[in-house]
């Protein structure tokens, strides 16, 4: 059997693992990897960043679109703590994520040698860092075993990232090892004896309340949840950013459970007798601080479903706790008998309404009734892109006031109509939606549209540069309040009237994009919206429009006067 080197053995196992695209920023301590990548040009496609941190956003959104690893290179040290946000934001959002890390030879370990880090200690799960596994291959033969084991590790259970590091000796050596077999999910099912306990429970229930989202849902999964749904007419929820898990437009839906929750859905889940969390974790946002469900026994029986064991009666202690992956859980669920009638319809159809009552825009606190929203009214522009943009577009966003527009008035199609078209960071990392949206158009060809503001998108920007290069597209809407809006809300709360680090002093943002690559135009009404949307989507490149914000009009909800005379009066 002809040897190779390692480096280009790496190559291969990622080809036989079914990987289309590799996402990273060149380091000469892999270049064996990057040789690999030029003899097998034909089969995958590394693409080149400009930041390890976009890089590994980029890896990331691609694990959220397949349901496999997205693939991360970055070089050592510096190179690893960059990508370390990508991991971290892999980890929250429970995606499944694979890191490469060139390392420093082996003969120079453990001397602190140049650009050195120790990522078991930095990454690793001991420590309680934020990888499933941190792994160092020193062996070139074991290279199929440990990516092999890579591949399952960060799909099974709850998905998630895994780090391994490449010595660089070790990436030169030559070797006779042949990639494995690709490597599939390995799914818990849930137990009968669960499910019949879980019809009992419904049976039991007055005005009970379903929370979807969390990582490893498919297309079919969530058709299965949504007949599950229709069946026992049930009201559904988003958890936080999976707000595409259930069809925003079915009559079923009641929104989302997460940051600027609407105050009746809020409210609707606390005076459920029943809650079922179907995929989510129920962290810190999609329970609103603990508060929606009191940890750790929340009033309501809480029916807690979750791809990991040890996500389970970790936070909340549940009536009930079935440890299913969310193919295995929904198809289960879809076949569980319903009797004809059922006593919460009422309850069921007074939640979509809310729903709906939500998209309607409403006078912001401080303002009066007829107050013009700005020069550009966002929620118009929203209204203009559920129009617009194809059901299929990825709606992606990083961190930031910014987002409420979309979180509260756009209405997701979402995976049950085949497609995920939500990629928001749960972890509120910034800078996350620039280079997600490049991603998505760059791996699957679908429109992306990114919407960011002026702080956000300065975290990633440089980006831009890596659609122009390679081919790849997005529209961005650029909303310039010159100031870190969200850091500047949670000020005027604790400190009124007091701007310290909070101001910012922008670039030309039109004139950057252009440098970039990226066609770009300047919207300060909102009847030229429209216009400069439809050329964005014919354009044969991406497009950043940006909007001057009014800085007054910090959410959907809340303007900076009124946080500001809420705290003073409260002082």
């Amino acid at each position: 059997m002809s040897e190779q080197q390692a480096g280009r053995l790496i190559v291969e196992c990622l080809v036989a693992q079914g990987v289309e695209h590799a996402f990273g920023v060149p380091g000469e301590s892999y270049l064996a990897v990057l040789e690999g990548f030029h003899a097998h040009r034909e089969r995958i496609r590394f693409i080149v960043n400009r930041q390890e941190g976009g890089a590994a956003f980029m890896a990331e959104a691609q694990g959220k679109l397949t349901g496999r690893p997205g693939i991360c290179f970055v070089t050592r040290g510096p190179g690893a703590t960059n990508a370390s946000i990508g991991v971290h934001n892999a980890f929250q959002d429970s995606t499944p994520m694979i890191l490469f890390v060139g390392d420093v030879g082996s003969d120079f370990r453990d001397r602190e040698a140049f650009q050195e880090v120790d990522y078991g200690s930095f990454f690793g799960p001991s420590t309680k860092g934020f990888a499933k596994r941190v792994e160092r291959i020193d062996d070139a033969d074991r290279i199929p075993e440990y990516i092999a084991r890579a591949f399952a590790t960060a799909m099974n259970g709850r998905p998630g990232p895994v780090v391994l590091v490449l010595p660089e000796d070790m990436l030169r050596t030559m070797t006779a090892a042949r990639p494995l077999a690709r490597v599939e999910a390995v799914e818990p099912w849930s137990d009968p004896g669960a499910l019949r306990t879980l019809r009992q429970l419904l049976m039991q229930a007055k005005r009970p309340f379903v929370i979807a989202g969390g990582g490893g849902w498919t297309p079919q999964a969530a058709q299965a949840l949504q007949r599950f749904a229709e069946n026992w007419r049930l009201p559904v929820g988003n958890a936080f950013r999976y707000q595409d898990t259930f069809d925003n437009h079915h009559p079923l839906y009641a929104g989302d459970v997460g940051i600027a929750i609407n105050p009746k859905l809020a409210a609707r889940v606390k005076a459920a007798d029943l809650v079922i969390a179907i995929g989510p974790r129920l962290g810190e946002m999609t329970t609103s601080g603990y508060t929606l469900l009191e940890a750790p026994r929340p009033k309501q029986v809480l029916v807690h479903i979750h791809a990991s064991a040890e996500e389970l009666n970790r936070v909340y202690q549940a009536d009930l706790a079935i440890n299913a992956g969310m193919s295995a859980a929904a198809r289960s669920l879809e076949v569980l008998s319903a009797p004809p009638e059922l006593p919460w319809e009422d309850w069921t159809a007074a939640a979509h309404a809310d729903y709906l009552a939500n998209l309607v825009p409403q006078p912001l606190p401080g303002l009066p009734a007829d107050a013009p929203r700005g020069a550009v009214d966002m929620a118009a522009v929203v209204a203009l892109l559920q129009k617009h943009l194809p059901a299929d577009a990825a709606i992606t966003n990083g961190a930031g006031n910014f987002a409420s527009w979309v979180h509260r008035f756009f209405r997701y199609h979402g995976l049950a109509k085949g497609h995920k078209t939500q990629l928001a960071p749960t972890s509120g990392a910034m800078g996350y939606g620039v280079p997600a949206g490049i991603a998505c158009n760059l791996t699957t060809g679908r429109v992306a549209f990114t919407i960011a503001g002026d702080g956000d998108f300065l975290m990633n920007g440089q980006e831009l540069a890596t659609a122009a290069q390679h081919g790849g597209k997005s529209i961005i809407v650029l909303l310039d309040n010159g100031m870190f809006g969200t850091i500047r809300m949670h000020q005027e709360r604790d400190y009124p009237a007091h701007v310290s680090g909070t101001a910012l002093r922008n670039p030309d943002f039109c004139a950057l994009a252009r440098a970039y690559g990226y066609a770009a135009e300047r919207v300060t009404a909102t009847d030229q919206f429209e216009a400069a949307l439809l050329r964005a989507l014919a354009a044969d490149t991406g497009t950043l429009i940006e909007i001057p914000f009014d800085p007054e009009v910090i959410t959907t909800r809340v303007t900076l006067s009124a946080i500001t005379q809420a705290a003073q009066a409260k002082a």
